[in-house]
């Protein structure tokens, strides 16, 4: 009679089980996620891409730690169009926001991201994350078009792309400033530099975190953007009266905006250890393109808003102990638009939605396999710019003027080699043009009028 009733019992826990359906693909055991993103860095800024001048301890560390890719890449030469393909996982040219390069004051009902479109975050929160966004948005303004309604659960920070580090507005010559600092959905008011108030938040976020659900963190700084001003220069923001701030700035000031920030990352990555999860959270640093005016892009010719080198190589370091060597480096090309597949492949679970641009190289990443061979593009309407990176081949147009390069020899591309090797010439021009066929056309007028105001020599 007990054992009858024990397998009653039995049965009927099945039963139960089999009602509720499998368990969440998030657990306890899911790693956590922060994912640091600088704005406007030069690739030769931080230590361990042997720096000149500036002083990083704690990213070096994570290198140190972690895996550095020699060949990190932004999606592109600007701002707002790489945070697209980083949320989507695709060619930020497949949605017309993608397309605004960058996004400026205003941005039109048309050229928004859809609603509903599958992001970076959103998979994640389906996935048992909790999901938050601290620091730099630049992809449409709150309450509409804000993170919340793009998968994060919980925003801190700046929707537009730039704003004083002390009054948290945007300042443009002959406009009233304009509210940047929000708090999900509103508008906030704090005192302090923004960079330390992003440091703070994230810190907090970590802290709070429960150990039964695991988190998708996004720490995305606005520094070293400009205006140029260090944590001791709110002498100079009350002085601002244009946030491009032409007549402002030094390398001094640009190393202390550097600085601050990685010492926001010391603190994150102590705060991670205090909490006793730092060996169970992967730790990704990049950039959101290259650097300009104090910024160090050495070994790399050009800059932001450039397709040379300068203006798209950027520091990838991802650190994730037990799973990724540390110390280690890798010539794996990779985009912004990867982080999405790879990142969700290392929850144990592979995305499993629509077809990407971006792909899945945690094996790369985790020494399973070696670098993966691809053909990767990019195109920016300013300058009439195009560029195929194929191995160590770099097919580049700028200005009508067309170009073949050997970027592994010839990092700076001063060799000229299309007259060399015409078939290897022709081959990338015609790829990228099967691939720009692919791609939505830009609008009659989509050079937003920012650009117009910061090379006004140009356009």
């Amino acid at each position: 009679m007990l054992r009858t009733r024990r397998v009653q019992v039995g049965l009927a826990l099945l039963a139960l089980l089999l009602a509720v359906g499998p368990a969440p693909a998030a657990s306890a055991r899911a790693p956590n996620i922060v994912f640091i993103m600088a704005d406007d860095l030069g690739h030769g800024d931080l230590g361990v891409t042997n720096a000149r001048q500036r002083n990083t301890p704690n990213i070096d560390q994570l290198a140190a730690e972690g895996l550095h890719l020699t060949n990190g890449y932004a999606n592109a030469a600007i701002c707002s169009p790489t945070r697209t393909a980083l949320l989507t996982g695709n060619y930020q040219y497949r949605v017309r926001t993608g397309l605004q390069e960058p996004i400026g004051a205003q941005l039109a009902e048309a050229d928004t991201l859809p609603q509903g479109l599958p992001t970076l975050a959103s998979v994640f929160a389906e996935r048992g994350y909790a999901t938050s966004l601290i620091g730099k948005w630049h992809l449409g303004d709150p309450p509409r078009y804000g993170p919340l309604q793009y998968g994060y659960q919980h925003f801190f920070g700046i929707p537009k792309g730039a704003a004083d580090y002390f009054r948290h507005r945007v300042n443009l010559a002959g406009e009233e400033p304009t509210d940047g600092l929000f708090a999900g959905d509103r508008r906030v008011e704090r005192a302090g530099y923004l960079t330390t108030l992003f440091s703070d938040e994230a810190v907090r976020i970590i802290e709070a975190s429960q150990p039964d659900r695991p988190f998708f963190l996004s720490v995305h700084y606005n520094a070293p953007h400009w205006p140029w001003e260090g944590p001791e220069d709110q002498a100079v923001s009350a002085q601002l009266r244009d946030i491009f701030h032409w007549d402002g700035g030094d390398l001094a000031t640009y190393g202390a905006m550097l600085a601050a920030m990685d010492h926001g990352v010391g603190r994150i990555m102590a705060a991670l250890k205090a909490k006793g999860i730092d060996s169970n959270t992967i730790v990704v640093f990049t950039s959101d393109n290259g650097g300009e005016r104090y910024s160090d892009n050495w070994p790399f010719s050009g800059v932001k808003g450039e397709l040379l080198e300068g203006g798209i190589r950027t520091p990838i370091i991802v650190r994730w102990p037990g799973h990724i060597a540390a110390g280690g480096r890798s010539a794996q090309v990779m985009l912004s638009m990867d982080f999405m597949p790879t990142l969700l492949a290392a929850t144990g679970r592979p995305y499993d939605g629509a077809a990407l641009d971006g792909m899945n190289l945690l094996p790369v990443l985790r020494g399973a396999q070696p670098p993966v061979a691809r053909t990767v593009y990019w195109r920016f309407k300013a300058g009439d710019q195009a560029a195929v990176r194929q191995g160590d081949w770099k097919y580049l147009r700028v200005g009508g003027k067309e170009h073949l390069f050997d970027v592994a020899r010839d990092p700076r591309e001063r060799a000229e080699l299309k007259a060399r090797h015409p078939e290897k010439f022709a081959e990338l021009r015609q790829l990228w043009e099967e691939w720009n066929r692919q791609m939505l056309p830009y609008p009659q007028d989509s050079l937003s009028e920012s650009v117009k105001l910061r090379y006004p020599d140009r356009y």
